[in-house]
């Protein structure tokens, strides 16, 4: 019984490959686990632990310094195999960068993000591709631009790394000495598609969640609508950009992406195609995907609904941390079953990996027992 272990990482406790090791060990203690060969391909969706599921690819890890979210050097792992690079925003501008219960609405930059794309730029790839998830910023991508060679100025004629809270501050912008991209495929990876400004815009929907009030939002929405007309003013699309699909996402990266030439795609999907997922599966029974949530949301593309639609007829099995799904939808998906690690507690697993690792070796050894592995096929 050949089992592919296709999971994202469990938010705030495992990575994707912990995960995969603690269901492994659970699905190999089991009745039917003599029997069980399980292949792991650990997968993300453009969000933080997209770097590390490369790295399980066989990417090379590079090391780069750059300035995080609130200006604090920081050591940021690229991965890279020769031809492609992998830079995340959560490692380069994440929240998670950020000294815990203190978030920077205002004051945080995304010029991190631009100083990894810089240093993957200097190793001569032919993509890049950009992880968009996990943003501390909402910056509309000011910090990274600033970071490729666009240089921003104050009415003083004095140059500056623009913030979220000083966008309105941008008398006029010169992008002559821009970073050539020419030859560079870039592919902006995320998974949401709002616009840039408007109510569905980065500043209203994802502001609060990076600790922007009600006035606070209202700041840094004039300040995305400014940047825009400054931008437009340098001769670049943006206001067409950002009215596109995803040009909100990780505080406006997106939008400074598509002005940069990027391509928008479905981070499932272009992690899957890029992480070789055909190939891990074929001549598999069986796939075991998950990650730290499964919500409606998840119906809307992510990461386990992508897995299961392109496993198809390969049975798959979700695992994950919260489950606010109704399973009754789970056939219209091509799920089979849904087990989650908070009806097995009463405690918090997202915040405890010890917790987590154990929960998953017991849903293991519970698959294994609920199904009869012989000669390579499945009975329920």
């Amino acid at each position: 019984m050949r089992i592919l272990l296709a999971l994202d990482k469990f938010k705030g406790s495992l990575n994707a490959s912990e995960a995969a090791g603690a269901l492994a060990a659970g699905l190999g203690s089991g009745p039917g686990g003599s029997n069980v060969e399980c292949r792991f391909l650990p997968l993300a969706d453009g969000g933080d632990g997209s770097v590390q599921a490369a790295l399980a690819a066989g990417f090379t890890p590079l090391t780069v310094q750059v300035s995080g979210p609130d200006g604090t050097p920081a050591n940021a792992i690229l991965a890279f195999n020769g031809t492609a690079a992998v830079i995340e925003v959560a490692t380069t501008s994440g929240l998670q960068m950020l000294v815990p219960g203190t978030l920077a609405p205002l004051s945080s930059s995304s010029d991190g993000f631009g100083q990894g794309i810089a240093a993957a730029l200097g190793h001569g790839p032919r993509q890049v591709v950009l992880a968009l998830g996990g943003s501390a910023t909402t910056d509309g991508g000011a910090g990274m631009l600033s970071a490729l060679g666009m240089r921003f100025f104050d009415d003083s004629n004095r140059a500056f790394v623009p913030s979220g809270g000083t966008l309105k501050d941008i008398s006029y912008i010169d992008d002559s000495g821009l970073v050539p991209l020419d030859g560079v495929d870039l592919i902006a990876a995320n998974d949401v598609q709002n616009p840039l400004l408007g109510p569905d815009g980065a500043a209203a929907v994802y502001g609060p969640q990076k600790g922007a009030n009600a006035t606070e939002v209202q700041l840094l929405e004039a300040g995305l609508a400014h940047l825009v007309l400054r931008l437009e003013e340098a001769g670049l699309p943006a206001a067409e950009c950002a009215r596109a699909a995803g040009a909100g996402s990780a505080g406006g990266l997106g939008f400074a992406a598509m002005l940069l030439g990027a391509r928008m795609v479905s981070g499932a999907d272009f992690f899957l195609d890029l992480l070789k997922f055909e190939t891990a599966l074929a001549g598999c029974d069986m796939v075991i995907t998950g990650e730290g949530k499964l919500d409606t949301q998840t119906l809307a593309g992510k990461l386990p609904v992508v897995v299961a639609r392109r496993a198809w007829p390969v049975p798959v099995i979700a695992v994950v941390g919260h489950n606010a799904l109704d399973v009754k939808s789970l056939p219209d998906y091509h799920i089979e079953a849904i087990h989650s690690l908070e009806s097995m507690t009463r405690r918090d697993s997202s915040r405890d990996p010890e917790l987590s690792a154990d929960l998953l070796r017991q849903i293991g050894a519970r698959i294994s027992c609920g199904h009869q592995l012989t000669q390579g096929r499945l009975h329920t």
